[in-house]
């Protein structure tokens, strides 16, 4: 059988995706590819979605007169497109995410730099009140195209045992 894969029948096989709490293990790096570009556009509609009113974000003329000389990516989005980078690594198959902490943005980031991230396996344990689960705690490290370190954070992820996953228990998945 082919990795990653589930035999529906002879010849016929569906994708599969995450990992299981078994299949994390501590000190694991997992590079998120691919990258992503981050064009104007992305950026004004992320920071004019969520209502974020600073123009540093969308005003070019008020930009030019920062230290920066031009806009920044708003930095919640580069923390979004981060976490989501990762999800088909580290929480494809997760119940919830738990928690996260020690958020730090270490770089601006601006219009036509690309990002990419990688997650380290920090810890993991099995839930002390939730059977077949357990939580897995990873440390998401963002680079630019120079590989210049943008933004770091840590996640804690509850995790299915394999066999408890949802997808585990719908017939069509």
């Amino acid at each position: 059988m082919i990795k990653n894969t589930k035999e529906i029948k002879s010849n016929h096989y569906r994708e599969k995706f995450g990992r299981y709490f078994e299949d994390f293990n501590v000190g694991d790096v997992y590079d998120h590819r691919p990258g992503k570009t981050i064009t104007e556009y992305d950026n004004h509609q992320f920071t004019l979605m969520t209502l974020n009113t600073h123009p540093i974000h969308f005003d070019a003329e008020y930009a030019k007169a920062t230290e920066f000389g031009k806009n920044l990516v708003v930095s919640p989005y580069t923390l979004s497109l981060l976490i989501g980078m990762s999800v088909s690594d580290c929480s494809q198959k997760a119940i919830a995410n738990l928690g996260m902490d020690e958020v730090k943005f270490t770089a601006p980031v601006f219009h036509g730099d690309t990002v990419y991230g990688s997650s380290e396996v920090l810890e993991k344990r099995e839930s002390k009140t939730r059977e077949g689960q357990g939580i897995v705690t990873i440390k998401t490290t963002g680079t630019n195209q120079d590989g210049k370190v943008i933004c770091t954070f840590k996640r804690q992820i509850l995790i299915p045992f394999e066999g408890h996953a949802v997808e585990d228990k719908i017939e069509h998945y």
